[in-house]
Parts: structure tokens; sequence; C-alpha cells
């Protein structure tokens, strides 16, 4: 029995943890195996249990489906063999949604320099780029080349080796490991520091309400489960008035429905502010959600790391999966990211055609 193996993994950790608990399989050995990034269970599973009812209160486990089937009937939000919805709406991944009425304005793009920052045997080469008002960069990579080091060069927490000077503007940073020190409730937490944005009704909309804030509001902040605190850790972040919201793994302890909700949340919360977002991310459907662009990271972990230059969603999400030698398909129902079983015929036609990654649900 497996709780969560993807937690703290990259995209590659993640893949490869799914291979060895597969090959533990055996004609005597089931495995049982606890999962919030789809892509993976997608990966991992045989047959997939659904599980839903009220948090704390009740719960009700679906009789098994195939992996797609059930996927997809919990994105749904309605197990048609039993007659039973158990969410008011359906979960869905249309990229079209998002970017449709989106057009970026380069009028006021701002840039960073090419930068070098060395630390103990690790060094990270940063190319030169750009960003705008409104859009989203994802960074994605391996652990350990360096994307957490970018995030703190970009908000100038440390100095680049050369010397090179960062545009000065506000950031708000979500860090990757969250510590509850505070003394008191959730509610005296946001009063305290983002009391402002906290009581302004766009915020409570576009962010908290989604984000189910208010169940855990009297809670007192050290008592609160990993997710509940990520949750926190998000309104913080985006409470804070900044010009780059620089936010570190989000969808850490938070489970597939509340990824997906927070992916909806901070892409709107971008787009209503007119702000700019780096996004580190592992889960990869999350991760294409949110991206307008993408940042790739290269090289070796811990020792000699590349931070390329933000390129487009198709040719970045190629590159990285190229990296990884995995393709990914979109399903024609829901239209999330699938990843091709290795060597399968879908993964050798993708391969020999070197489309690693598809936009479109049309391509397929």
């Amino acid at each position: 029995m497996f709780d969560e193996p993807s937690s703290y993994l990259d995209v590659k950790q993640r893949l490869r943890a799914a291979e060895v608990i597969r090959s533990l399989l055996s004609a005597t050995t089931y495995i049982i195996c606890v999962e919030h990034d789809l892509s993976v269970l997608d990966y991992l599973s045989d047959f997939v249990c659904i599980l839903y009812g009220a948090p704390s209160v009740y719960g009700v486990v679906s009789l098994p489906s195939s992996v797609r089937e059930g996927i997809n009937i919990f994105l749904d939000g309605h197990i048609p063999t039993e007659n039973m919805r158990f969410r008011t709406e359906s979960l869905q991944f249309r990229l079209a949604d998002s970017a449709a009425d989106l057009i970026l304005d380069k009028s006021n793009a701002m840039s960073y320099p090419a930068m070098k920052k060395t630390q103990g045997n690790f060094k990270l080469t940063v190319e030169p780029g750009d960003f705008t008002n409104s859009e989203i960069l994802v960074m994605m990579g391996e652990n350990g080349t360096g994307k957490t080091t970018f995030c703190k060069l970009l908000a100038g927490l440390t100095p680049a080796d050369d010397g090179q000077e960062i545009p000065k503007l506000s950031v708000s940073l979500k860090p990757q490991k969250i510590a509850p020190k505070f003394p008191g409730t959730v509610r005296q937490l946001f009063f305290k520091k983002i009391r402002a944005s906290f009581l302004h009704p766009q915020f409570q909309t576009d962010v908290a309400k989604p984000l189910k804030i208010e169940d855990i509001l009297d809670n007192e902040v050290k008592t609160l489960s990993g997710g509940e605190l990520q949750r926190v850790a998000i309104v913080l972040a985006l409470g804070v008035p900044a010009d780059i919201y620089l936010i570190d793994e989000p969808s850490a302890y938070l489970d597939s429905e509340q990824r997906i909700i927070c992916s909806k949340v901070i892409r709107r919360f971008i787009l209503h502010a007119k702000k700019t977002a780096f996004v580190v991310e592992h889960d990869f459907i999350m991760a294409t959600y949110l991206a307008d662009r993408v940042i790739v990271f290269e090289g070796q972990p811990s020792l000699n790391a590349y931070a390329r230059t933000p390129e487009s969603l198709l040719t970045g999400c190629n590159k990285f999966l190229k990296n990884l030698n995995v393709t990914f398909r979109r399903d024609p129902n829901s239209f999330r990211p699938r990843i091709n079983k290795l060597d399968s015929q879908m993964d050798k036609e993708q391969k020999s055609s070197g489309n690693y990654f598809f936009l479109d649900s049309t391509d397929l």
C-alpha cells in the first residue's frame, strides 16, 4: 500500500516511482495506491476507485472502473452506474477557455538579464527573458536544477554572481516549504498580513471562496493539515499587492480536485489583477493548465543547470518531455493530458514524429 508516493518528486522521479511500484506486481500481489497527480495515477493504475463524500464527515468508495473511465467519472462528478452525482460541476482542461480571450499587451513587457549563480558545487546559468502583464510562466525541470534559486534571484533575496541588477519590482513569494509559526487562528493571520485584500469582495469571490478558506478560518494555524496550510499560503501570497507572484509548488498536499480549483484561482487572479506569475510545478496536468509560456530547466541536478529563455507551451513541453523520453496525448472527453505507456504504439508514433506533447485534442 502506497499513500501519495509522488509528493515532493519531480516529473521524472514520479514516473520512475510508478515504474518501480508496478514492478512489484505478481500473480499473488495486489497494490493499492492513493495518488492525487492524475497523470501519474493514469500511468500507474490498472483500476480506479473513486472516493467521494464530505471531508471529515463521511466517505464512500465506488466500485472499481478502468483507469480512463474512472478518472473521467471523477472529473465529471457523476457515477453513471450508480446514478450518483457527487459534485455539482464537472472539471475540464480546455486550454482554449483560459487563453481564448487573452491578448497579451507587449507594450509594457519587462525583462530580466542573463545571470549566473553559484552555490557550493552547484552553478545555475540563466538565459535572458521577458514577461508581460496577465501572464503565467511555469518553470519545468528536475529537482535540483535551480528553480527555487531562480525564484530567489527574481525576488532579490539572493544576488547574482556578476552583480546583475534585476528590475526593481515588488514580489510576493509562496515558498516551497511552509512552516506554521503563527500563534493564532487563520483569520488572525489574514487580518495581520493581508487585511485589505482579505476584506475586499473581489478577492473573496476570486480566491478565498473557491479555496474554501471559510471552513478553516477559526482553526489554529499550528493545527492545520498540509493541504490546509497550502491553501492558506496561496491566499497569503496572492493577498500581498505585488508586480510579480512567485509560487513554488502550489499543488503539494492538495487533492486532485483542489489542484484543479487552485489552478483556476491562480489563473483568474493573475488575469484580473493584470500581474505576472512565475510558478514551479511538478504536477504536469496543473502545469499545462496554468502555463502561458514555459521556462525549461536543463542540466545535471545539483551540479550544473541552465534556465532557458521563456518559450511557448507547445515547444517548451516538447523540449521538456524529450529530455524525459515521455510522450503525452490529450483525452478527447476531458481534454486532460495522458501519459502514453512506454513503447506503446502511440508512444512510438509520437516520438518518431517529434510530437512529445499535443496541445489540441483535434491533433489526436
